[in-house]
């Protein structure tokens, strides 16, 4: 990524899908945190596009299995038309949540742009959950609970078809979940029919992010779009207490950050989600500082302080 790089900052003000109310105020606490002044500092050119206007949140139970199902496929509209305006001007959007739900039109909008393009497209979604919950599934009827079913076609049509066509915006095989640490019993169920390849904590603590993230990435090339979708509970709460859904035992700050200088090192990354920063549950605004520096890591700043040909090559 050079300086001829252009990022679109796109606020989505809602906590339509959520269980925990809060996650509506993440854009701005985002923006508090300094994120435009740090990517300016790496050369990068940045345009806040705003915040994107939807239907409040009506806070009502869940009905038919899904709670403001209308307000969701709403908001979701909205978020496929700014991100996919973005992408045909050539910029990198850059989603402000939210909560997660929103993934659906952000990842609907790249997945249109790769068909129209002929690129291939890889996800990296990056969670303490797997997302992947029905609504016969669901406890709750969270729809943040639901948005890669959805995005694989398992969902009502309104969110399936956000980016219209007749296929899903996603086939299993071009995600990759890293960090999952907590799965509904069907939904797990689910996850295993699918097929999806999911790199769970499990799996990280037994060979390393190193190696789950070598494994997420396998396959890319210059044909590749990569979409990260960051939800911050990813992270383990101690470092990251501003989520409305926190789960102990997640990655640390050093793991987090060999994640985005390993994505950053690629050079395909061409959009970007995050979600789930809930400033009403965070101390002094540490999660949304903790966002910005890793933003930040995925746009070039890193602590490598070997030669770059001798690291590549193993040297010390």
């Amino acid at each position: 990524m050079d300086s001829s790089t252009c990022i679109s900052l796109i606020g989505a003000p809602t906590d339509i899908g959520a269980s925990v109310r809060g996650a509506s105020m993440g854009p701005e606490a985002m923006r508090v945190a300094g994120l435009q002044a740090a990517l300016e500092q790496r050369g990068l050119r940045v345009l806040d596009q705003g915040n994107l206007a939807g239907p409040a949140n009506p806070d009502l139970p869940a009905q038919g299995g899904y709670r403001h199902l209308a307000q969701v496929i709403a908001w979701n509209q909205r978020v496929h038309e700014a991100v996919l305006a973005e992408l045909r001007q050539d910029r990198l959007p850059l989603l402000l949540g939210g909560d997660h739900c929103l993934a659906i039109g952000s990842i609907s909008a790249v997945a249109r742009h790769c068909r129209e393009r002929g690129r291939r497209l890889r996800v990296l979604w990056l969670d303490a959950h797997a997302d992947f919950n029905t609504r016969e599934l669901t406890p709750s009827g969270n729809l943040h609970g639901m948005p890669v079913a959805c995005l694989c076609g398992l969902g009502p049509a309104e969110l399936t078809k956000v980016g219209g066509g007749d296929a899903p915006a996603l086939q299993p095989g071009q995600l990759r979940q890293l960090g999952i640490r907590s799965v509904d019993p069907g939904e797990k169920r689910l996850v295993h029919e699918q097929g999806l390849e999911v790199y769970d904590m499990r799996y990280i603590d037994e060979h390393g992010m190193r190696h789950a993230m070598e494994q997420a990435l396998l396959g890319v090339d210059a044909d590749t779009h990569l979409h990260l979708s960051l939800d911050l509970d990813f992270l383990d709460p101690e470092i990251a207490p501003g989520v409305g859904t926190p789960v102990r035992g997640g990655p640390n700050y050093r793991e987090a950050q060999l994640c985005m200088e390993m994505i950053a090192d690629s050079g395909l990354l061409a959009s970007l989600d995050l979600m789930e920063l809930n400033p009403a549950l965070d101390l002094r605004n540490r999660s949304a500082r903790l966002a910005v520096d890793l933003i930040e890591s995925l746009f070039g700043k890193s602590t490598l302080m070997r030669p770059r040909a001798r690291a590549e090559a193993g040297g010390n």
